[in-house]
């Protein structure tokens, strides 16, 4: 069987996709910020005139961000998971990877709003819940040990990690069962999920580690150097924090390529390997359903598709038992 390592080092035609769409919003938001910079100091720097600029500026990055890394991003990473999900249940991966995944996606969902509405209701469902077990401490009162904030946000990380990734796993299990629902492949995979949470979360302490580290390396390979930069021009003011944008949005970038993908490799290979062998919990759908309205909405949905896919079934099946109607005698 593949490993993560195998599988990520596999697929990195998709991890360079997702560079390129970063660095092109980056590229973007730069050119952006230039052409504001460029009216204000043709309007001699007016405050109005840069709070006009800032707002474009700010305005712009968000919508070009929008159309890049979540529209055509999701896509991308859409078209990652299925292939993904192919080597997990192969052991090998499609040699034109990047049309099989784009194929398997446009198959899966005929219309990318049904994936966008698939992946807003699992990550819906998985923060509400993951906001419950993070209640758990505050319940047990652990709140007023000295230090616990510190611990809180490092647990809260640690769960973020853990939980982060839950709708890509329910999306590569749906794409390995197409015989039904997608809403209902993805409740099953939340259910898959937390019955396994002890192995995942073991699993996501490793991947954690990795991903401190990980954030740690990219912000002193991206940001610092230019940080440097700006300190040798003393550049000040608006132009510094321009360059700090652009540090930001260039480290974000290389992050979402490479450390995104390599924790949601990890994730989704250690879910597809525990997830054949589990017997779903019929008990547990009504517990989440309990916890979560979300999940209980994305069930819901789940389980109406799929009666109307029935339904049409036996339909088609009924029409084509019917015998034929005798033909009209001549005349």
């Amino acid at each position: 069987m593949l490993t993560a390592k195998d599988v990520f080092v596999k697929t990195l035609p998709f991890v360079w996709m997702k560079l390129l769409l970063g660095l092109a919003a980056t590229a973007i938001c730069i050119a952006l910020g230039a052409l504001c910079l460029f009216f204000g100091w043709l309007f001699n720097g007016n405050g109005f005139v840069l709070l006009v600029g800032y707002s474009v500026w700010i305005g712009g990055t968000e919508a070009v961000n929008f159309f890049l890394r979540h529209y055509l991003g999701y896509l991308v990473k859409a078209g990652h998971v299925a292939v993904v999900a192919q080597a997990m249940t192969t052991g090998q991966v499609p040699d034109d990877q990047i049309n099989f995944g784009k194929n398997m996606v446009k198959e899966r969902f005929a219309e990318a709003n049904v994936y966008f509405a698939l992946d807003k209701l699992v990550s819906g469902a998985v923060k509400q819940l993951g906001r419950t077990f993070g209640n758990v401490a505050h319940l047990l009162m652990l709140d007023r040990l000295p230090g616990f904030n510190k611990v809180e946000q490092l647990v809260k990380f640690y769960l973020d990690v853990a939980l982060g990734y839950v709708d890509e796993c329910c999306l590569g299990w749906s794409f390995l069962h197409k015989e039904q629902s997608p809403f209902k492949s993805a409740a099953d995979g939340v259910v898959i999920y937390f019955q396994n949470w002890k192995e995942l979360l073991k699993a996501a302490a490793k991947t954690v580690a990795i991903a401190l580290v990980g954030v740690a390396a990219i912000t002193l390979i991206v940001a610092v150097p230019l940080g440097i930069l700006v300190k040798i021009f003393g550049i000040h003011g608006a132009g510094g924090f321009f360059a700090f944008i652009i540090a930001f949005s260039a480290a974000r970038a290389v992050k979402n390529a490479f450390l995104d993908s390599w924790v949601m490799v990890s994730m989704m290979t250690k879910f597809l390997e525990l997830a054949p062998n589990t017997e779903l919990s019929v008990d547990l759908y009504g517990k989440l359903c309990g916890l979560s309205d979300r999940f209980k909405e994305l069930f819901n949905k789940g389980q109406a598709e799929s009666g109307a896919a029935a339904a049409s079934a036996g339909n088609a099946a009924e029409t084509a038992a019917e015998p034929p109607a005798p033909a009209s005698p001549a005349v």
